[in-house]
């Protein structure tokens, strides 16, 4: 159950550079590569394009490259970054979205080379300053990864 308000307003789709913009995450963390789907004050789902290239693949594992469980649920939280920002008209304002806990993980399939993550996020609570989310990461229609997790808006360190 929600505390959210749901919205009918929606948001057009959010390409890389305009994530960029949004979240300070930068290469190799920025871990979402679109954001689309997006029902302000709801929900929005994101893609992750997982390159062999990755640089985490190097030593997670030599001869069977496995995405780190902690990185799906982290960008599953930049996607709910996005959202939070978007949603809360926080564009411009400095302010950042930091993890506060991770509740329920889940990990249920490997992440491989060559997947296309899907990043589905939505707003389970939401407050002035503290923000929960339940997040499912799919690939090929299967669940890899689920989450609920919270995250706090404030300024960035001094």
């Amino acid at each position: 159950m929600t505390d959210v308000a749901p919205s009918s307003a929606g948001h057009p789709p959010v390409d890389a550079r305009a994530i960029a913009a949004l979240i300070p995450h930068r290469f190799p963390m920025l871990l979402v590569d679109r954001v689309e789907d997006i029902v302000l004050g709801v929900s929005a789902r994101g893609i992750k394009a997982v390159s062999g290239n990755e640089p985490f693949f190097a030593g997670h594992f030599p001869g069977r490259p496995i995405m780190p469980g902690v990185l799906i649920v982290e960008a599953l939280a930049q996607t709910a970054g996005v959202l939070a920002i978007l949603s809360m008209d926080l564009k411009d304002s400095g302010k950042l979205v930091y993890f506060m806990a991770i509740e329920e993980a889940k990990f249920r399939a490997p992440v491989e080379p060559g997947c296309l993550l899907h990043l589905e996020v939505e707003f389970v609570q939401r407050r002035a300053t503290v923000c929960k989310f339940a997040g499912r990461a799919t690939v090929d229609g299967k669940v890899a990864a689920e989450a609920r997790f919270t995250a706090m808006i404030a300024d960035p360190p001094a």
